[in-house]
């Protein structure tokens, strides 16, 4: 129930070292829960009505998990919700604890909801007190009234088991709520069993209290003389009025029961779309027969679990069904890297087909390179988990192809685009190589990487970025602008996605300062590293899931011949030719080039320039070591025009004309090949070999 209209309450400024007096008269503890913080204070007359003592209690709302069951806390955090999603002011109700001897409470709890001008939750302040004897009282009254208010106090039983049964999700959701509600107690049981229908059989899924349990009856046949067998067969109700009905009905059973002074017994069919689905006994020490309203409610009862448990079971198979989906679309293996040290991990929070469209994948490459791919896909369903597969797939099979990683993420916007689906895609794509431990990073809308050094230190690493996959497409602004990221040996670059860093009441940025701080201090090792990131992803819950990638460059144990790297630089686009010279400087003193640096530099950018200046398009820049009787660099520029070089003499000014002169005395061999539709003009130097 929520409560309107009631005085707003006010908590003393000293609180809560000096409550409230008139509160404490009344035995009433007050608590004040910052919504921001998630911090929820009680005063001393609080931890009395919890039982709990300061010391067992931390501060946070699920340390009362020991004394308030799942199935009451997950109907407390409903009504809480609905409160504050539908601008109550205040709220009420009544719930059950278990206290530290194990006995039953009830408690009643008020609160007053406090927001800020923009309507927004930032305060709950409210009172909990004690209510078991008042509702003990009504009980009493309700008895002395007689048998209408015997049969309305069950049918509150009813009610109330039927509201906790709500909130189960799963089937020990189930068990747990008959076990911990007062339903059985108030309606008398001493023992209670019940089995799950599966393949012509009945599973035993709980029985209680200890002891009670009957050798050789965790699986029966439908067929066997056992009173559930015997409602499953019929699906009838069977109600044992007396403890010789008992022994003459059922002589296999009786016998290893007589222990619990059985002196009654109701066994319910649980029928859910007319079917059978399985059997519960609630086993009387106190009672013998049942009247006709007795029966109504127990078959009442036995109606509402039957349909908590059709639900948990849909559930639970839906979990299955989506997580299964999930897993597939996700890498079986993540392939080892020569030269680097791979962790990923996964985290679902998926509630039922509530799954994401969240992936991480490695990609082996030819010249020794690897390419790193971190996405998610919009939304929580298995549509984006099927989403989620195809891209993976394209992406590798475009990466595969030798594509630039600009075009590889154009070409994975299209594809989405294409698919006529209503999803878009962030995504991230590093191609490194992991010999000169140059990494080029391609972010479609999704969070930057991160670089932790071999000292501990972290730092986001800045990338500048385009449109999501499909929305890039649609919008037509398929240009990505590449970064590039030196990763020295011993430093590792973390890829992840928004449920690692989201978190709530923070902006983006804040989250990104709180997971850098815990990379810093976080282990060494990558795969100790992610398992602590996935721990404080865990702990933290969330209701989004998280995908996680680390990949460390260790030193080549040899010399390597064969490295490439490729850069894409645009026509007019100055970042471009930045990041291709930043690559070439990084190659060159990588692959041990030193001492050819300014030859190779200056030859290279007087291609890259001249590609620029007299051609319509792009450029392409590869650098690759070719091994065999020397040592080469080789440094390739290719463009879109079929026409070839020419030397010219310099003009006047002495500032053009000199591009092929240069590449002739620098170079110790060059060359122009015909490439598709356009050419590439290659030039090799020759360089020492790596002692």
């Amino acid at each position: 129930m929520v409560d309107r209209g009631a005085s707003a309450l006010s908590l003393p400024d000293d609180w809560p070292a000096h409550p409230d007096p008139i509160l404490a008269l009344n035995r009433m503890g007050s608590f004040d829960w910052d919504l921001d913080t998630g911090l929820f204070h009680m005063d001393a007359q609080a931890h009395e009505v919890f039982d709990l003592r300061p010391d067992e209690y931390d501060g946070h709302p699920e340390t009362l998990a020991v004394r308030v069951p799942a199935p009451e806390a997950y109907r407390l955090d409903g009504l809480v919700s609905q409160a504050m999603k539908d601008g109550s002011e205040n709220y009420g109700t009544y719930f059950r604890i278990r206290c530290r001897d194990g006995s039953p409470r009830w408690t009643h709890t008020q609160g007053y909801i406090r927001r800020d001008e923009t309507g927004r939750p930032r305060r709950i302040v409210g009172i909990v007190r004690d209510a078991t004897q008042e509702l003990d009282d009504l009980r009493t009254r309700r008895e002395q009234a007689g048998q209408d208010a015997a049969r309305q106090e069950q049918t509150n039983v009813v009610q109330l088991t039927t509201a906790a049964l709500a909130h189960a999700r799963t089937v020990d959701d189930v068990i747990d709520v008959l076990k911990d509600t007062h339903g059985l107690t108030h309606l008398g049981a001493t023992s209670l069993v019940m089995g799950l229908v599966e393949a012509g059989r009945i599973r035993l899924i709980a029985e209680g209290p200890a002891g009670s349990f009957v050798p050789g009856t965790d699986v029966t046949r439908i067929d066997e003389p056992y009173p559930m067998s015997e409602v499953v067969r019929t699906l009838t109700p069977r109600f044992i009025e007396s403890p010789e009905e008992f022994a003459e009905s059922y002589p296999l059973l009786w016998p290893h029961i007589t222990g619990l002074d059985i002196t009654s017994a109701a066994y319910l069919p649980l029928i859910a779309q007319a079917r059978p689905i399985g059997a519960m006994g609630l086993l009387y020490s106190d009672r013998r027969g049942f009247s006709p309203e007795d029966r109504n409610v127990l078959v009442a009862l036995g109606s509402s679990i039957a349909q908590s448990l059709q639900r948990a079971m849909l559930y639970e198979q839906e979990k299955d069904l989506a997580t299964g989906l999930q897993q597939a679309m996700l890498p079986r293996t993540i392939p080892s890297v020569r030269g680097a040290d791979v962790a990923v991990r996964y985290r679902s929070a998926s509630l039922g087909r509530d799954i994401g469209g969240d992936w991480y994948d490695l990609i082996p490459l030819p010249g020794g390179r690897v390419g790193a791919v971190i996405g998610d896909v919009q939304g929580h369903d298995t549509h984006a988990a099927a989403v989620m597969g195809q891209l993976r797939i394209v992406l590798r099979a475009y990466a595969a192809e030798g594509h630039t990683p600009a075009t590889v993420m154009a070409r994975a916007s299209v594809f989405l685009h294409e698919l006529d689906t209503d999803r878009f895609a962030t995504c991230l794509y590093a191609e490194a190589d992991l010999a000169t431990g140059v990494v080029q990073v391609v972010r479609a809308g999704h969070i930057d990487p991160l670089v932790r050094r071999p000292d501990g230190s972290c730092r986001r690493v800045s990338v500048e970025g385009g449109l999501p996959l499909g929305l890039s497409a649609e919008f037509g602004r398929l240009e990505y602008p590449v970064g590039t990221i030196e990763l020295d040996p011993g430093h590792t670059l973390l890829l992840c996605t928004d449920g690692l860093v989201e978190q709530p009441g923070a902006d983006l940025d804040d989250g990104m300062r709180t997971l850098t701080a815990l990379i810093a201090s976080g282990p060494a090792d990558v795969r100790d590293l992610a398992d602590r990131l996935i721990d404080v992803a865990e702990e933290r819950g969330g209701d989004d899931d998280v995908a996680l990638l680390l990949l460390r460059r260790r030193g080549l144990d040899t010399p390597r011949s064969g490295g490439r790297l490729q850069q894409h630089v645009a026509s007019g686009d100055p970042q471009a030719l930045t990041e291709a010279r930043h690559m070439i400087r990084a190659a060159v003193r990588s692959w041990g080039a030193e001492e050819r640096a300014d030859e190779i530099e200056l030859v290279a950018d007087e291609l890259i320039t001249n590609a620029l200046m007299h051609t319509e398009g792009a450029a392409i820049v590869t650098l690759r070591v070719l091994a065999g009787t020397d040592r080469r660099l080789r440094v390739e520029v290719e463009d879109s025009s079929s026409a070839l070089p020419r030397r010219r003499e310099a003009g006047e000014s002495g500032v053009s004309g000199r591009g092929l002169l240069l590449v002739d005395l620098l170079t110790d061999v060059w060359g122009v090949e015909a490439r598709g539709g356009g050419k590439c003009l290659w030039c090799e130097f020759k360089v020492p070999r790596r002692s």
